[in-house]
């Protein structure tokens, strides 16, 4: 049988043409599948949540210290689990943590959105709320651990209810003790600084 050159080629010809057009091409649909965030990134999440309303006086010192001390704990809590470990974490490690940081993420929206916010006034007041800016910016920076966040908003706490104690027996008015006031914001001031800067990171 004589093999026909042109037959051959227009059945090549045809075959390509009903060949499928997306054949050999991948499937443009695929799902994607987003993995739960890691024990260290909801860490972080919860301190820029917490250091956004250190920085707009939706939380006050006292709420801040109050829920730096309790991420202080989750943290202090998640090291002894590690060293339980050889520096890992089990599934059931996991799954205690998580549920700590939702309880803590629960109380910072409720401190964030309740009607306790900061009263500052006049130049003292000022002041008052530069150091807040400038703990939030830490707490968001990671340059303030928890503890060291904690351990500040304790100081702002006590000196600011110091503060309106006095103002209460002045008739809300400041007299000689804005020198008593301005000597602990700078100490506080300092130890922000200090803080800041001493190499600890969360």
């Amino acid at each position: 049988m004589k093999f026909d050159l042109s037959k051959a080629m227009l059945v090549a010809a045809a075959c390509a043409i009903c060949v499928p057009v997306g054949f050999g091409q991948t499937n443009a649909t695929t799902t994607t599948t987003t993995n739960p965030p890691t024990i260290n990134q909801r860490k972080d999440n919860q301190q820029q949540r917490i250091g956004n309303g250190v920085e707009n006086g939706s939380l006050t010192a006292g709420e801040t210290r109050s829920l730096e001390r309790q991420e202080s704990d989750v943290n202090k809590e998640e090291h002894q689990m590690r060293a339980l470990d050889n520096g890992k974490l089990t599934q059931h490690d996991r799954t205690v943590l998580n549920q700590q940081q939702n309880q803590v993420s629960k109380e910072i929206y409720q401190d964030k959105h309740n009607a306790a916010v900061p009263n500052y006034k006049g130049e003292v007041g000022a002041r008052q709320s530069n150091q807040q800016e400038r703990i939030g910016q830490g707490i968001k920076s990671g340059q303030l651990t928890a503890r060291e966040s904690a351990h500040l908003e304790n100081q702002q706490s006590h000196l600011n209810k110091e503060v309106n104690t006095m103002r209460a027996a002045n008739g809300g008015k400041l007299t000689g003790e804005r020198n008593l006031v301005n000597h602990q914001e700078n100490k506080t001031s300092k130890v922000i600084y200090n803080r800041k800067h001493n190499g600890r990171a969360r």
